[in-house]
């Protein structure tokens, strides 16, 4: 055989052994003050974020009690597609309850750095990273389901269209 190593090969890399709680820091002085920067901001924009999902969603009840109170407006609309925007307010819900998941691991992921740069506990820092992790695949299922639902979405306002050109006749 010769000295020729396989391009293709898949790399090896070392097993580093988990080190034990309370140990000290690997992170750089740097990184440590990028984190401390980033560490209030992630927590404002968490906060925001829950307060803009409770607003969403309680925004979307209010709508839907309004409609249902105002049975009368919607005698008003002379289309047979009038039931679609009694459904609009009751689509803010689980928007509202989705969007606080992201906001909530947002949250998380700064008080816990927060919290590991004022305990300098690695549980801290492996729960941030937890969360981070946990941000950034709700994320990534969101972006999936929503990529397989523009189809879905693209056929049923074809169809909606065309049952709505057909009545116009």
């Amino acid at each position: 055989m010769s000295d020729y190593e396989n391009p293709y090969q898949i790399p090896e890399t070392q097993i580093v052994p988990e080190k034990t709680s309370g140990s000290g820091s690997a992170l750089s002085e740097t990184m440590l003050r990028y984190l401390k920067e980033a560490a209030p901001w992630l927590q404002f924009v968490g906060i925001m974020g829950i307060i803009g999902s409770a607003l969403m969603a309680l925004g979307g009840i209010i709508g839907a009690v309004a409609l249902f109170v105002a049975t009368d407006l919607m005698a008003e609309f002379d289309s047979s597609f009038s039931w679609i925007f009694s459904l609009l307010p009751l689509t803010y819900i689980p928007m509202g309850a989705l969007l606080f998941f992201p906001s909530f691991f947002t949250f998380r992921f700064g008080s816990k750095i927060r919290s590991y740069l004022i305990n300098n506990l690695d549980e801290d820092l492996e729960l941030a990273f937890k969360n981070n992790k946990s941000l950034w695949k709700f994320n990534g299922i969101i972006y999936i389901v929503s990529l397989a639902l523009i189809p879905v979405t693209f056929i049923v306002a074809m169809i909606i269209g065309v049952a709505a050109a057909m009545s116009v006749f």
